[in-house]
């Protein structure tokens, strides 16, 4: 069965919550999880049930990430903010120390993105990454709104639907 026979049997929505990780964005300011929100909405097959922003502490990320994959409602956690390099930047480690499978094609193919489209060899510095908790997909990607854009538009919104087809095959919440 191809890529094609796969997305025909994937979900027609599927419930996500978007978690912000910043030391200093508020809802008001949070345009990049904004911009998830409406990405989203406009495609019509995803619904937001949750939304959170969180300061970049590695214990507070896996509460959420935790939370979420126990809430059967939720089956999709998308984060933005806190993957670069500085020594306040955990979420890849609380992301990647909870997943029970990974998925390294999401990291690589958005630096490759990033680095064809937009930043060039900066892009060595993105931490993004993906993967599956219990029945829960994870993505994970930077936070400027130009990386989120890129993410939601290029990888998420087109494949989460199929992924959640192949997650659903062995499991559910």
């Amino acid at each position: 069965m191809g890529v094609e026979e796969h997305r025909k049997e994937a979900p027609k929505s599927v419930n996500v919550m978007i978690i912000t990780v910043s030391d200093t964005r508020t809802e008001e300011t949070d345009k990049s999880g904004q911009l998830i929100k409406d990405l989203l909405s406009e495609n019509g097959s995803y619904n937001v049930v949750d939304y959170h922003i969180v300061k970049d502490e590695y214990t507070q990320i896996q509460s959420l990430i935790r939370e979420a994959s126990e809430r059967p409602e939720v089956e999709a956690v998308l984060l933005n903010g806190g993957t670069g390099i500085t020594f306040r930047d955990t979420t890849y480690e609380a992301v990647r120390d909870m997943l029970d499978k990974e998925m390294p094609g999401f990291g690589e193919i958005f630096r490759y993105l990033s680095y064809a489209e937009d930043i060039g060899p900066a892009a060595i510095l993105s931490r993004a990454i993906a993967g599956v908790r219990g029945a829960t997909a994870i993505f994970s990607m930077p936070g400027s709104s130009g990386a989120v854009k890129l993410a939601m538009n290029k990888l998420i919104v087109p494949e989460l639907a199929h992924v959640m087809r192949e997650i659903y095959k062995d499991a559910k919440k």
